[in-house]
């Protein structure tokens, strides 16, 4: 699945598919994560991927990002970081994270949500992986994937 994700983040990335595309393939995907090729892997993983969490964007127009997810696909402000210019909306958890920062039109980031979510256990095996999970006010806890996007990491 992370291929898929990647293409299609990639994709979005070069003007290809439109955001409304995106957020729609994304929560798809999201939905659709059982059957036994995941239970599969989640056996052999160090711990279980339950969703997508949010997407973030970066965008230009704060209050015209705004609107368009309210009025498109009745999202709500579910809260606000005003010094940092950053939105999260959805319906009752957050889908979408719009942030006014350049470069605009991007996505920044995406979250996976993992059961029983410990940092301290995560980062061990991620670093057994040979991977190294960092933190910032952008992406939170997070590691990149083989291209670069920063994938945040958060609990369900």
């Amino acid at each position: 699945m992370e291929g898929v994700i990647s293409d299609l983040v990639s994709r979005f990335e070069q003007g290809r598919v439109s955001r409304r595309e995106l957020v729609k393939s994304l929560t798809m995907l999201a939905t659709a994560g059982g059957g036994a090729a995941a239970a599969s892997a989640r056996q052999q993983t160090p711990f279980t991927s339950t969703r997508i969490d949010h997407i973030s964007i970066q965008v230009t127009d704060l209050p015209r990002s705004i609107a368009f997810y309210r009025e498109v696909f009745g999202l709500s402000i579910l809260n606000e970081d005003r010094e940092n210019e950053i939105v999260r909306m959805g319906t009752d958890s957050i889908l979408v994270s719009l942030h006014r920062k350049p470069p605009t039109g991007i996505v920044d980031h995406y979250a996976i949500a993992i059961e029983g979510f410990d940092r301290e256990a995560v980062t061990r095996a991620l670093e057994q992986r040979g991977l190294t999970p960092d933190r910032n006010l952008d992406y939170g806890f997070y590691v990149r994937d083989p291209e670069g996007i920063p994938v945040q990491i958060v609990g369900t």
